[in-house]
């Protein structure tokens, strides 16, 4: 199985920069769709973003242009870099992995990581 572990949430102002990084142990996380999602206090959690295997990236429309997700394989982590950052950005955010393709059930998730925008 996939363990995901979670690293650089913090508190920063509005119109900051926060770096989330995602560390995978188990199986080589370059057979997997890697994504993060957010969940604010009160509200459903919401895709963020989704890297395939292949490179293809997705973003959520509330984030195009400020968030860019990318991966190292070869370090078997995934990034999620945040400029720009709003308050309506505050939410835990947890990182994901899903064998194969990125439309789906993610399997594997880790414990999350909280951001706070204000």
């Amino acid at each position: 199985h996939v363990q995901l572990v979670e690293s650089g949430g913090g508190s920063v102002q509005a119109g900051g920069s926060l770096k989330l990084s995602c560390a995978a142990s188990g199986p080589p996380s370059s057979n997997y769709c890697m994504g993060w999602f957010r969940q604010a206090p009160g509200k459903e959690r919401e895709g963020v973003a989704t890297i395939h295997k292949y490179g293809i990236t997705t973003y959520a429309d509330s984030v195009k242009g400020r968030f860019t997700i990318s991966r190292d394989n070869a370090k078997n982590t995934v990034y999620l870099q945040m400029n720009s950052l709003k308050p309506e950005d505050t939410a835990m955010y947890y990182c994901a992995a899903r064998y194969g393709v990125c439309s789906g059930v993610f399997a594997y998730w880790g414990q999350g990581t909280q951001v706070t925008v204000s």
